[in-house]
Order: C-alpha cells, then sequence, then structure tokens
C-alpha cells in the first residue's frame, strides 16, 4: 500500500514518475507524528527493527544509531563520525513486525536521527515544510524496495561492455601513456574493456576540449583502443573555465546560460580550472544545451562519460576567498594562542564548500529565482539527466556509459554512480560492500567503488581482497590519484598472475552478472541484498552486516580485514561452498547451516551456492566481447536446479525482459 502526502509548496525533483493521488494527512499516531509547523516527524523504532535504506552514507546495513544528513557533500577523507556524502537518498526502511518504507522528497536538506538522539525514535527534520511524503506499507522490506522502485521508475542500463574491468588513475597524461597502460594489461593478459581518462586530458581543464600538445592523436587513440575492444572513458566536470575565446564559457555568458550571484551576475568559483561558472542545470534550456556539448566527444568515437565536481563541489568562491584574505591580515604579526591559532586555521579549511557560498547564488528553476542550497541536492541529478537526454537525441537508441559522482533519487533512469572518491583504507573496503544493497534500495543498480581506494598510498594485500570483492560490483573499475602509490593490476610485480585470475573469475562469472542485474533492472528488484531480505526470521541473517545475496543464486562473504587468512562465514541454511583459485575451480562441498570459519587466500574468492539453485560460467576472456554466453557450465546444488540465462545484444537502450530469457543447459 502506498500513500503520499504533500505538504507545504514543495520543489518539483522529478524524482517519482508515477504519483498516487495525495492523501490529507488525518494524524496516525501509531505511524508518525509531526512536529510544529510539520517540518519534521518521527517514526517510533521497536527494539527488533532494522532501519535500511538511505543509499550512499557511512557505517553499516543496518542505519540505527547515528544521524545522516542528505546534502550532497565533497568528502573523500569520510570515516565513521561523517554525516553527509556524494548522494542524497532520502529512502529508508524500517522493518521488523511491520516493514514501512519512507520517502522524503525535497531537494533540500534532511536530517535523519535513526536512533541516536533517542534509541526508540527515527527522528526526520527539514529546514522548511515544504516536502511530499510517501508511505509503502508491504509485508516485507523486499515488496518494500519493489513498490518503491515502481514508482520512481526504471534503473539506467549501461552496455554490456561497462561490465567489464576498467582502469583508472589520476591521471593519465599523455596518447603514449593510455597506449602504455594497454600494453601493459594486453602483454600480461589481464582482461581489460576500458581505460579511464582524468582531467589532464583537458586543454587546461577546459570541458569539452583536448589538449592537443598531450593528445595530438586523440581520434586515432580511441580508434587503436577500440581495435584491441578497449573503450576510452573521459571525465567531465561541473564547472566552466572563465576564459575569453572558450566556446563553451562565451555561449553561456551570451545566453544567460550560467547561475547567478544575489546582485545577477555569473557567479564565480574556483574548481579545477580556477575561475569557474556553474551552468545552470536546473534551467531546461541550459540543461539542453550543456548535454549537446557532449557530443563533441562522441563524434571523436568516445561512447562513455563519468561526471564528476557535482556536488557541486566549490573549492572557493570570488567573494568569499577575498574575504578571507582581509581576515586573515588581522592575525599577521599576533601572538597565536590555541583560541586564535584554531580560528585562524578555521578561516582557511572553511574556504571550500562553504555553506555561505551554497546561500550566496541562485537558479533560474522553471521561471523562478531559486537560492541554491533550496535545491542543492538536484544539481548532479540534472547535470546526468543532461547528458543522458542529450544522448537519446544524439545516439537514439544506443546504451551510452554514463555515470556521476553525485546524485539524487530520480538520477538512477539516467546514469549509475561510483561510490565517491575514497582512501586505501580496509574500512573503505567493507564500507563498499555495505553500500551496494543500500543504493539498490534507491535504484542505483550500476555502482562500485574505486577499487583499491582513491587516495593514500594502497598495499598489495589490500587491492587484491578489494579486487576480489569487486568483481561482483557492477562497476568495476581501479581509480587511484595523482602521487599516490601505482595500483594497476601489473605494479605489484608477482602478484600480476593473482590479479589475472581474479579479474578472469569476473568475466567467467559475467553471463550470472550480467543476467542477474539486468533482471533487477527491468523487473525493479534488487541485485545485492542483504541477507535480512531472505531470511527475515533468522536473528543472525537479519543482523550480518558483511555478506550479501548476489543475485538470485550465490552468496559472498569477502575478507575484509589486513592479515586475515580467511573469515567467520554464517550461513542461514545449507549452502554448497565454491572455492577458486583464480579462475579455476578448486572444490565444492556442502556445508551444513551455522557459522563457518573459511580459509581464504588472497589468490581466492569463495562463492556460496544456495540449495535448488545454479550457477552458469563461462569459459571467460579478455573482453566481455570475447566471452561466449552460448557455452557455458552450469554448477548446480540440487539435482533439479536450473538457470534462466538472460541475455541481448548489450547496446539497446529499448531492451525488455520477455524473449531474452534462455534456460541454460549444463
Amino acid at each position: 500500500m502506498i500513500r503520499r502526502y504533500v505538504f507545504g509548496n514543495p520543489i518539483e525533483t522529478e524524482a517519482v514518475l508515477r504519483k498516487p493521488k495525495a492523501e490529507q494527512w488525518e494524524g496516525d499516531e501509531q505511524v508518525l507524528a509531526f512536529g510544529a509547523n510539520q517540518t519534521g516527524f518521527t517514526c517510533k523504532l521497536e527494539q527488533e527493527d532494522i532501519v535500511y535504506g538511505l543509499g550512499e552514507n557511512v557505517r553499516g546495513i543496518n542505519k540505527r544509531g547515528w544521524i545522516y544528513v542528505s546534502h550532497c557533500s565533497d568528502n573523500p577523507n569520510h570515516q565513521e563520525d561523517t554525516r553527509s556524502l556524494y548522494g542524497a537518498h532520502n529512502f529508508l526502511i524500517v522493518s521488523g513486525k511491520r516493514n514501512l518504507g519512507i520517502f522524503v522528497d525535497t531537494p533540500e536538506q534532511v536530517i535523519f536521527d535513526v536512533g541516536y538522539t533517542r534509541p526508540e525514535l527515527l527522528s526526520v527534520s527539514m529546514d522548511s515544510g515544504n516536502y511530499e511524503l510517501y508511505l509503502i506499507e508491504e509485508a516485507s522490506a523486499e515488496a518494500v524496495v519493489q513498490e518503491f522502485r515502481r514508482l520512481i521508475g526504471q534503473s539506467y542500463l549501461p552496455p554490456k561492455w561497462a561490465f567489464g574491468y576498467g582502469q583508472s588513475r589520476w591521471s593519465y597524461r599523455t596518447s603514449e601513456e593510455v597506449r602504455q597502460v594497454a600494453r601493459r594489461f594486453r602483454e600480461n593478459h589481464l582482461p581489460l574493456d576500458m581505460i579511464y581518462l582524468d582531467i589532464d586530458y583537458m586543454e587546461r581543464y577546459k570541458d569539452f576540449t583536448i589538449d592537443r600538445e598531450r593528445f595530438p592523436d586523440f581520434e586515432l587513440l580511441v580508434e587503436e583502443l577500440k581495435e584491441q575492444k578497449i573503450h576510452l572513458v573521459p571525465i567531465i566536470d561541473g564547472g566552466v573555465k572563465v576564459e575569453a575565446g572558450y566556446d563553451v564559457y562565451e555561449e553561456g555568458v551570451k545566453n544567460g546560460y550560467f547561475c547567478k550571484d544575489e546582485d545577477g551576475e555569473n557567479f564565480t568559483l574556483g574548481v579545477w580550472p580556477g575561475k569557474c561558472h556553474y551552468p545552470d542545470m536546473l534551467n531546461d534550456e541550459a540543461r539542453l544545451w550543456f548535454g549537446r556539448k557532449y557530443r563533441f566527444l562522441l563524434d571523436k568515437g568516445i561512447d562513455g562519460f563519468w561526471n564528476d565536481m557535482n556536488e557541486p563541489a566549490i573549492f572557493y568562491s570570488e567573494k568569499h576567498l577575498k574575504k578571507v584574505f582581509e581576515q586573515l591580515e588581522e592575525y599577521r604579526g599576533q601572538n597565536l594562542d590555541i583560541c586564535s591559532f584554531f580560528e585562524f586555521c578555521g578561516l582557511v579549511q572553511g574556504i571550500s564548500n562553504n555553506e555561505e557560498d551554497y546561500r550566496s547564488f541562485y537558479h533560474n528553476y522553471r521561471g523562478e529565482r531559486i537560492r541554491h542550497d533550496r535545491v542543492h541536492n538536484l544539481f548532479g541529478y540534472y547535470m546526468t539527466r543532461s547528458a543522458s537526454e542529450a544522448f537519446e537525441e544524439l545516439e537514439p537508441g544506443r546504451r551510452i556509459l554514463l555515470f556521476s559522482r553525485a546524485s539524487y533519487i530520480g538520477m538512477h533512469r539516467y546514469g549509475g554512480i561510483w561510490m565517491g572518491d575514497n582512501k586505501s583504507w580496509w574500512s573503505h573496503l567493507k564500507m563498499n560492500l555495505q553500500m551496494l544493497p543500500s543504493l539498490n534500495m534507491c535504484g542505483f543498480l550500476y555502482t562500485g567503488a574505486d577499487l583499491g581506494g582513491f587516495g593514500s598510498d594502497a598495499t598489495r594485500d589490500l587491492v587484491l581482497r578489494w579486487t576480489a570483492l569487486g568483481i561482483f560490483m557492477p562497476l568495476l573499475r581501479n581509480h587511484s590519484a595523482d602521487g599516490t602509490r601505482r595500483q594497476e593490476p601489473y605494479a605489484f610485480g608477482e602478484a600480476t598472475e593473482d590479479f589475472r585470475g581474479l579479474i578472469g573469475l569476473r568475466y567467467r562469472l559475467l553471463p550470472y552478472l550480467y543476467s542477474e542485474f539486468m533482471k533487477a533492472a527491468l523487473k525493479n528488484g534488487m541485485y545485492a541484498r542483504p541477507l535480512g531480505f531472505v531470511w527475515p526470521e533468522d536473528p543472525v541473517a537479519r543482523h550480518t552486516e558483511d555478506q550479501l545475496l548476489i543475485g538470485e543464486s550465490i552468496m559472498i562473504a569477502p575478507v575484509c580485514e589486513q592479515n586475515a587468512i580467511g573469515r567467520s562465514v554464517y550461513l542461514p541454511e545449507e549452502m554448497k561452498l565454491l572455492r577458486f583459485r583464480g579462475t579455476e575451480l578448486t572444490e565444492e562441498r556442502v556445508l551444513m547451516r551455522g557459522l563457518h570459519f573459511i580459509e581464504t587466500a588472497l589468490d581466492e574468492v569463495t562463492i556460496y551456492l544456495r540449495k535448488d539453485h545454479a550457477l552458469p560460467l563461462a569459459a571467460g576472456g579478455e573482453t566481455v566481447e570475447a566471452v561466449d554466453w552460448r557455452k557455458l557450465a552450469l554448477l548446480r546444488f540440487g539435482e533439479a536446479a536450473a538457470y534462466e540465462l538472460y541475455d541481448d545484444d548489450g547496446m539497446d537502450s529499448g531492451v525488455k525482459l520477455e524473449g531474452h530469457l534462455f534456460p541454460v543447459q549444463s
């Protein structure tokens, strides 16, 4: 059952496509209790309740015990005390004796106090009383997700090749360096389908340009890589450089397509190129204009993009930076004691992503001048929408790879996301696992984290363990920052063989992983589920935070701790252990329900096959195109176990589930 309530005068986000008729709130204290002016509400939590959802966020699958703030934020150093990350996903499920889904549809900041202040209360609060509220009650948490997904529309479908392995680093600075990366992969027989370009391919970090000194033969490079079945995927940043003679800048100024400050002047901020303007992504005309700019790279053979810096991130605003410099002068020559020293540091540290800056510029949204902080969480969503709508116009019927850093519910229809800039920390490896089902609940199926960690120096064992998890993520990309230790699979010497085996196993699993992804997308289901979704009556399963079901047939339990020789694995039912050393299946044995310690070497992956289910395996290959979907081995647990495979051409954006399912024969 779905109920919709409208409070105040909410801003339309277009997150929900199929809106039920709004009802009048008549008060039901057993469900929600509202505060003054209806700027927030509370929901009673029973002791046994688990709170799922909130998409991209810190901490575990169960969100109880912390405060989460829905406010798209550029924060690569996130830890347990972080409250906001790159996405704003205002959907959660209270699951216990009842299963209640709650979606707060507003682009403003929302605070979710999930039993932090009072353990028995979920408290939700906003700056204003303008929002739409959706309540979904069903028999199970999974049924709640399915109903919510029907409301918000089908998830984005990437091309099939986007399920291969991608290699990225800030930055591959020249055409020759990109060729060298491709050469090292092919020489070492490491599977590869994508090489990503960070900001250094651009001319002075300007969107929709190419640095012809570093990439003089860009078009030839694209073609050479395509001959090797490798796709070049460049980054697009949200800021447009302020530079006379730069056509994107000149057109934006001429047509009034940039965000304005309070005085009606183009808002000036600093991002990668220095002084920039942000296109007004919420202005229909500006969004159409910006999206069509992707044609510059489409015409050069590019068929994939990643959108960055679109929270939007602000290194500084021109006006605020001037003010800070003036204030710093007051400290010159002072004896800085503990108080004045921290005040001094705070001035500098507060320059980036300053909340005053977010309150100082405006959008033209549907003819209304709206201050940015009222629609902050929509910027990344609408930037990615601009590209997706342009692709429909410029490349009709063709799937283009597209994913974003910032997002809001609704953007899942236009692209995927990566889980933001992270660190080479074991805690971020585990967070990668825990974010996946929470994002699936909100419609984001094509997602993954920067494998190995973006910032800090990675270790060989961390990257191997992260790869062993990453092969089950729809988006599989190794990405690292300039100045950190190289972490390409061939960068660890003798470990290259171990990486070859792990990545190779991904390609053996592709028919299953792609099938389960597409079934989830086309049936409004989940690709990755918490154990409590399938075994809600099992208290151990409900509170297991580091194991997931991937698709209908398998459970994974990756090793997420340094120096561990294995880990304890809980089986809610009898399962078959499948042990792979690289691409080779080395062990099959049935394990009874309960807790087991499973040793797992750095070059091994263990998969747990559910009873009366089957897992198809391909022979593998070094590209997605080389994987033969027709010749599959079928691993069974139970003589009658069968599997229905999904397949398509991997490129048609108009696919439907019917007509693409095939029984797999052993």
